[in-house]
């Protein structure tokens, strides 16, 4: 038996995106926002995904600038860190959630391991592009550390999955980053995906 399909990995991506943009509502976002909405509806095949997705106004410029001079990438987890495109920037993006402190601090504060890896943040966080997409508790952690006067990341891609805090969380910081002085995109709901911050 055989089968009749596109092998031809150009061809692939030309159609899919050929699809996207026929199927999926683009004209509200700016040209630059338009890319990152087309990357995120690709990757979960959900057309009608576009219109929970949120920008704040400078979003991908402030996001663009510090990749461009070569910031620290923040990730809440392993699973994002390697979903990172690594041949569209220069550093390896950091996660601690597997750093050996990090399982101490969250069983002395009775608290999950993501929220506890943010502490060990605090020294690069400053300029920086935050990438959560996990753990809703580490977007809440991270607002209240800027809350409390953390160093103002140049960018925060939140978009946790899941069903416990998940829209909340970015509910929370849709509605606080203009209190708060932060560039963020972020995707409402329970839905997440934030694989594609090489694409700002």
């Amino acid at each position: 038996m055989s089968f009749s399909y596109e092998i031809n990995p150009q061809a692939i991506e030309k159609e899919s995106f050929r699809q996207i943009r026929e199927l999926t509502k683009l004209s509200e976002f700016s040209l630059d926002e338009q890319q990152v909405v087309m990357r995120i509806v690709h990757s979960m095949g959900l057309p009608d995904v576009s219109e929970a997705v949120r920008f704040s106004q400078n979003a991908c410029q402030s996001g663009r600038i510090a990749l461009a001079n070569n910031c620290a990438i923040l990730c809440d987890v392993e699973m994002v860190k390697q979903g990172i495109t690594k041949r569209m920037i220069e550093k390896e993006p950091l996660c601690f959630l597997n750093d050996i402190r990090t399982p101490i601090l969250a069983k002395t504060r009775g608290e999950t391991r993501s929220m506890a890896a943010l502490t060990l943040w605090e020294g690069a966080l400053g300029g920086s592009v935050v990438v959560i997409g996990n753990a809703p508790t580490a977007l809440f952690r991270l607002l209240e550390m800027i809350q409390q006067g953390a160093p103002k990341p140049a960018l925060i891609i939140g978009m946790p999955v899941g069903f416990v805090g998940a829209a909340e969380s970015k509910e929370a910081l849709w509605e606080r980053h203009r209190e708060l002085d932060i560039e963020c995109i972020t995707l409402l709901g329970r839905w997440g995906e934030c694989r594609y911050i090489s694409h700002l």
